[in-house]
């Protein structure tokens, strides 16, 4: 029973106030008092407030069905994991308004890639009207704001450190969630020792890759949830050879996770128009490649692997790697790759560059172009001036100021980014809608990130794509093998990243090198390749039909 306590002295105080003026606010004061006192009370506990406060934001159902869920039924703890491009982002920021506005969260910390924290600065200010702080001092203040964006490298330092875990955050978001899944790096150790009230967890790949990795995220939301990992391994491994599935897991996880497909969703209305390309060598290329291919006789496989995959790129790629190689190689190797280095500079400008810069030039259209190597994105740049056409790099190597111009480059002044691998994440490009897979990797995975940065939510127009490979190369086994036969274009992955990850013998892409590294003729890695690729045909129409 609640005992009510009376207030007594409160007739005493206004009757003293009453006879002294001064003492008492002005009528139109008292009126933006009453206001602020009714703007922060809270007159429902159902649905979202936040939704009236932000009428400029054209929030898609499946993202208001999230952030409702996450904050009704799970208590602020959970995994967004959507698909590319489907607005985890405006979940978490929509999530974070509504406790806000609630009273419910004050001191918040989000933990990004730091080529993320402006980004993230940038939309939680235009979209959500909150501002947010970011640490440019070796001595920041971290308990004097109230909204805190940073990176885990940053925030782990040892003059951060210290501090960051004695704040009592109220809501922690991490960004990127997927690069925590070890419990022995010291990201994950200082992630998990942050005290917090809620959680968000964000990432697009599916959390099922290997047991352990699962049990670790879900022990940052809920320490023992999942109870011990030992336990927990026995317990899935007898489900799985009795039902051949691991429905059991998903309903554990279910509680905590949210994964709005594509399909799902009815952003299909923007498609996926992908032509694949294969060019062909000059007969010098031609002559240049075989030789390269003939020193698996005398070499580790890595050595002719690597040289071959970027003789495929560009000259320049598999120039700078010759001239490495000559560092430290015996007078008979050093000998021979002279005579490497001195044929791939006689070479004439690559194919690919060529079909690249008359692609872009036929359609006048912004391009972004995804490249692996550093020399031949340097090589793109330099032969795109010489046609005439203007291009900024994005690179892994910027720090977050020069990203953020680049992207501003681009979208402004320039027709085409030439990215490497590290712009296939973490990087919004609605404003362009043409690409160019310059090199092909042979993780489908990393190919549906690079796809994400122009095919996600606000993409207005069609989005096209094109895939480059080298006839009777490595890259010609990759394209028909992988990306033709499984089709995985048709429409994005969904759950093909967690079959790639779980067949037996290891993941995926460590199967593709092995192959090309083992296989003693191209007949061998034919019938390799086409057995694994089958494998993953044969799971991706099971599932299909089983869902």
């Amino acid at each position: 029973m609640i005992e009510i306590q009376p207030d007594q002295s409160f007739i005493q105080n206004l009757s003293e106030n009453l006879d002294q003026p001064d003492r008492l606010a002005t009528w139109e004061g008292f009126k933006l008092a009453y206001k602020a006192a009714q703007f922060k009370t809270v007159p429902r506990f159902d649905g979202l407030l936040a939704i009236e406060h932000l009428p400029h934001v054209d929030f898609m159902k499946h993202q208001l069905e999230a952030a409702e869920t996450v904050i009704h039924q799970m208590n602020g703890r959970a995994i967004l994991a959507d698909e590319v491009g489907l607005g985890k982002t405006l979940e978490a920021g929509l999530i974070l308004k509504e406790y806000m506005i609630r009273g419910r969260a004050k001191k918040i910390l989000i933990l990004t890639p730091a080529s993320l924290v402006n980004q993230w600065i940038q939309e939680l200010n235009e979209k959500f009207y909150i501002q947010a702080a970011s640490p440019r001092k070796k001595q920041a203040a971290w308990s004097e704001w109230d909204v805190t964006v940073t990176s885990i490298d940053m925030a782990k330092r040892e003059n951060h450190k210290e501090e960051i875990l004695s704040i009592d955050y109220d809501l922690i978001i991490i960004d990127e969630a997927h690069k925590l899944k070890n419990h022995q790096t010291k990201n994950y150790q200082f992630v998990q020792s942050l005290k917090k009230t809620y959680c968000l967890l964000l990432t697009a790949t599916p959390i099922q890759n290997k047991l352990s990795d699962l049990f670790n995220l879900v022990s940052i939301l809920k320490p023992g949830y999942l109870g011990n990992l030992t336990d927990f391994k026995k317990k899935y491994r007898k489900n799985a050879e009795q039902d051949n599935n691991i429905e059991h897991i998903h309903s554990l996880v279910g509680h905590l996770m949210i994964r709005n497909r594509r399909k799902d969703t009815g952003l299909d209305s923007s498609k996926r128009k992908v032509v694949n390309e294969t060019l062909s060598f000059t007969e010098e290329e031609k002559e240049m490649y075989l030789q390269l291919e003939a020193l698996k006789m005398t070499h580790p496989s890595f050595t002719w692997l690597t040289l071959a995959k970027e003789l495929c790129s560009s000259r320049e790629a598999c120039y700078m790697s010759l001239n490495q190689l000559k560092k430290n190689a015996s007078e008979e190797n050093g000998k021979l790759y002279d005579e490497y280095i001195d044929a791939v500079g006689k070479l004439p400008h690559h194919v690919k560059a060529k079909r690249m810069a008359e692609l872009i030039e036929n359609t006048g259209e912004k391009f972004i172009i995804f490249t692996e190597y550093r020399a031949t994105q340097f090589y793109l740049q330099w032969y795109l001036q010489q046609n005439g056409i203007t291009s900024v790099p994005f690179s892994g190597k910027f720090n977050k100021s020069k990203r953020d111009w680049m992207k501003q480059l681009f979208q402004n002044k320039a027709q085409v980014m030439v990215a490497t691998e590290a712009g296939g994440e973490g990087i919004n490009l609605q404003f362009c809608h043409h690409m160019i897979n310059y090199d092909l990797p042979w993780n489908p995975m990393r190919l549906e990130q690079r796809i994400g940065r122009i095919h996600r939510f606000g993409q207005e127009h069609d989005v096209k794509i094109f895939n480059f490979a080298i006839k009777d190369t490595i890259e010609d086994h990759i394209m028909k093998m992988l990306y033709e036969k499984i089709e995985m274009f048709k429409n994005a992955v969904g759950d093909l990243d967690h079959i790639l990850e779980q067949i037996p013998g290891g993941a995926f892409e460590q199967q593709i090198q092995s192959i090309l590294k083992q296989s003693e003729s191209q007949g061998e890695m034919d019938i390799k390749l086409d057995n694994l690729v089958s494998y993953v045909e044969h799971t991706v129409n099971e599932r299909r039909e089983s869902s």
